[in-house]
């Protein structure tokens, strides 16, 4: 139990780490919050800080969202409920880090990263019909949404453990939370297309 906890723990501390907001610092001096659509994330690098960050943002939020669910294999006796834990941890410690002020992104990379560990065949399925989508739509937030959506049904058509299922669907709920701004404006037609101007506020990972 000490040690699921303590996993669980350094899981959240370690999605805390905003590779966006210390990309900004780094390179522009700035806070990412303050610009762009004040989203702390790969879409929100890539408006402000251009292709390169953005890439290198994306890759490390992902790295993270792994290395939390592994964290909970090893430290947390491998049981599933650990790992899922891990990985909901990391994804909460991106959406409200601990580090800074608990302002931080929506999360997607980070859950991208764990759900390539949890299961890794639905999450691409996942994540193609997500790419697919943007590709068509140009609106991230719309895909990421989808993305979420999907997992816990394609968990539960795989027969994955309870423990998977429910994460996933955790995962949604926080997804559909996060982007609630994105829905109300994809609805009313006012969401930003990527690599379209600003209308309000962009969508984001």
């Amino acid at each position: 139990m000490l040690n699921s906890t303590i996993a669980i723990l350094i899981s959240y501390l370690l999605g805390s780490i905003s590779f966006s907001i210390l990309f900004a610092r780094w390179l522009r001096k700035i806070d990412i919050r303050e610009h762009g659509s004040g989203n702390a994330g790969a879409t929100n690098t890539l408006r402000v800080l251009g292709k390169g960050p953005a890439i290198c943002v994306f890759l490390l939020d992902i790295a993270k969202g792994s290395a939390g669910v592994l964290i909970g294999l090893w430290l947390g006796d491998g049981g599933d409920w650990v790992a899922v834990a891990c990985g909901l941890a990391a994804i909460g410690g991106h959406n409200w880090p601990v580090f800074f002020r608990f302002k931080g992104g929506k999360g997607i990379a980070t859950t991208v990263g764990a759900l390539v560990v949890w299961a890794f065949l639905p999450t691409l399925i996942a994540g193609i019909v997500a790419i697919a989508l943007i590709a068509l739509t140009r609106y991230v937030s719309l895909g990421s949404i989808v993305f979420a959506a999907l997992l816990p049904v394609l968990f539960f058509l795989f027969g994955l453990h309870a423990a998977f299922i429910w994460g996933a669907l955790v995962v949604a709920l926080l997804a559909i939370v996060r982007h609630r701004n994105n829905i109300v404006k994809l609805l009313n037609g006012t969401e930003n297309k990527l690599g379209g101007g600003k209308k309000s506020e962009p969508h984001g990972a």
